[in-house]
C-alpha cells in the first residue's frame, strides 16, 4: 500500500516542502528519480517492495511533478543536503539510495556527506562526472531523448508535449526546467575527483545500450569510488526501471541484503 506525506525539511537554504511517497515496511530505501520525474521510478518502488519488503520512500525533487521549489535550491548539492535532512528527521538508519541519472548524482553527493545512516548505495546510469571523450548527452528535444534513452525506443513512452493535456504539459515544461536548473550540461568538474572520499559500499549498474552516457562512462564512476562494483545490465538503456524493471532488480538484490528486517 502507498502513502504520501508532506515533509518540511530545515537546510541551509531554508525550509522545504518535500512531497514523498512511501510503501513497505522494512529497512528504509530511498529511491532518486531522474529527469523525467517521479513517475519513472514509482511502478519500480512498488516491484521493490513487493519484492523486498523494504520500506521504499520515493520523494519528488522540488520543481518536478508541478511542485514549488524554494529560491536557494538550484544545485545537486543542495538537493543531497535536502535528502540528507529528511534522513535526519524521519530517523532512518542503515539506509539504502538508489538513484537513476540526475538522482544517481544527487546519490553520489549525498554519500559525499557522510551521513552516519547511510548503509550503501546504487547508482543506475548515473550522471555528474566529466569523462573525458565521453560526453554526457544534454539538452535534447524530447523525442531525441526517448531514442537516446531506451535500448528499444519503439517500447519508450511517447515524449511529445504538444500530444499532452494542458496539464501535464505543464508539469513536463516544469520538469524540463528543473532539471535543466540543477544539472545544467549534467556534469561537474570537480565531482570526479571528489568520488574518492566516499565510505560506504557502492554498486554502480548501467544499460549497456545507454546512449545518454556510455558505458565508459559508467566504468569511469564505478573506478572513482573506493571499492565500488560496475555491471552491466543487457538490452537496456538509460532507464532500467522503466525498461527492464525485473533486470534490474536481480541486479540490485545480492546488493540490497536483508531489507525486509
Amino acid at each position: 500500500m502507498t502513502s504520501s506525506r508532506s515533509l518540511t525539511i530545515s537546510s541551509s537554504f531554508g525550509d522545504t516542502p518535500l512531497g514523498v511517497e512511501e510503501r513497505g515496511s522494512g529497512r528504509p530505501m530511498l529511491i532518486l528519480h531522474g529527469g523525467a520525474g517521479p513517475a519513472s521510478v514509482t511502478p519500480f518502488a512498488d516491484l521493490v517492495a513487493d519484492a523486498t519488503g523494504a520500506r521504499v520512500l520515493v520523494p519528488t525533487h522540488p520543481g518536478f511533478g508541478g511542485t514549488a521549489r524554494p529560491e536557494g535550491l538550484t544545485t545537486v548539492a543542495r538537493l543531497a543536503e535536502l535528502y540528507a535532512g529528511m534522513i535526519e528527521q524521519l530517523e532512518l538508519d542503515d539506509v539504502t539510495v538508489i538513484g537513476n541519472s540526475l538522482g544517481g548524482w544527487v546519490a553520489a553527493e549525498l554519500a559525499l556527506l557522510h551521513p552516519t545512516r547511510l548503509g550503501r548505495f546504487a547508482l543506475v546510469d548515473a550522471v555528474g562526472i566529466e569523462v573525458e571523450g565521453h560526453p554526457v548527452a544534454s539538452a535534447l528535444e524530447p523525442t531525441e531523448l526517448a531514442a537516446q534513452s531506451w535500448f528499444d525506443p519503439s517500447k519508450a513512452p511517447s515524449l511529445d508535449p504538444t500530444a499532452l493535456p494542458p496539464a501535464a504539459r505543464a508539469i513536463f515544461a516544469g520538469n524540463r526546467a528543473a532539471l535543466a536548473l540543477y544539472g545544467g550540461s549534467m556534469t561537474d568538474a570537480t565531482l570526479l575527483g571528489r568520488l574518492s572520499e566516499i565510505r560506504v559500499p557502492a554498486l554502480v549498474l548501467w544499460g549497456e545500450a545507454d546512449r545518454i552516457a556510455d558505458t565508459d562512462y559508467g566504468r569511469a564512476f564505478a573506478a572513482a569510488i573506493p571499492g565500488a562494483r560496475f555491471e552491466l545490465l543487457e538490452r537496456t538503456g538509460h532507464v532500467p526501471q522503466m525498461e527492464t524493471p525485473d533486470l534490474l532488480l536481480e541486479a540490485l538484490t545480492p546488493f540490497l541484503g536483508d531489507t525486509a528486517r
